[in-house]
């Protein structure tokens, strides 16, 4: 029994490097980090199993992101945007929170644009298997700069290739939430 969580463990792990920026496709482009955060723990809220930052771990920084196209590769995290979970604070597009059942997203900090999409829908379209698309509002940036703090959960930042979604958009999607990481597809739908 031992063997099989072990090996569980270690294809999760390889999973996750997979998904992080520099390995393959993905990353896109140019996009390098702009530096290093030095980690500090903290409370670290662990719904939705996030990655809590370590003492003296040093976490890349981004200021960009690949470019967008009209099926843009990125990786799609599970995130609550409620009151008191892991999201950390309220969004910063409305300043409010917002519920799990909501169709809901936050992108790293390039894409983000300094607030530029807010409000804004994205289309999104898991990868491989089911093929099953939805749109999802952006109401919040996946700080891909800061973190290691309260404000952001005691969690890195963001690599720059995320779109942070709720659990309405995962289950949208057909998309295991155990899993946590899963490539997808994504572009501006154009309605606001």
């Amino acid at each position: 029994m031992a063997m099989i969580f072990l090996l569980a463990a270690l294809s999760t792990t390889h999973l996750a490097s997979s998904l992080r920026p520099g390995a393959g496709a993905i990353a896109g482009g140019a996009c390098r980090p702009s530096g290093y955060l030095p980690g500090k723990s903290g409370n670290c809220e662990k719904i939705n199993d996030p990655d809590c930052c370590e003492d003296g771990k040093a976490y890349p920084q981004y200021r960009c992101s690949p470019p967008v196209t009209a099926a843009t590769g990125a990786v799609l995290t599970l995130n609550s945007f409620e009151k008191g979970k892991d999201g950390g604070g309220p969004s910063e597009c409305d300043n409010a929170y917002h519920s799990d059942g909501e169709l809901v997203v936050a992108l790293s900090t390039g894409w983000f644009a300094g607030m530029a999409r807010c409000g804004h829908r994205v289309r999104i379209t898991a990868s491989g298997g089911s093929g099953r698309s939805v749109v999802a509002k952006v109401v919040d940036e996946c700080d891909s700069v800061h973190g290691c703090d309260g404000e952001h959960n005691y969690e890195p930042p963001c690599d720059n290739n995320i779109v942070d979604a709720s659990p309405a958009v995962w289950d949208a999607l057909g998309l295991d939430k155990s899993v946590g990481m899963e490539h997808i597809t994504w572009s501006d739908d154009g309605d606001e």
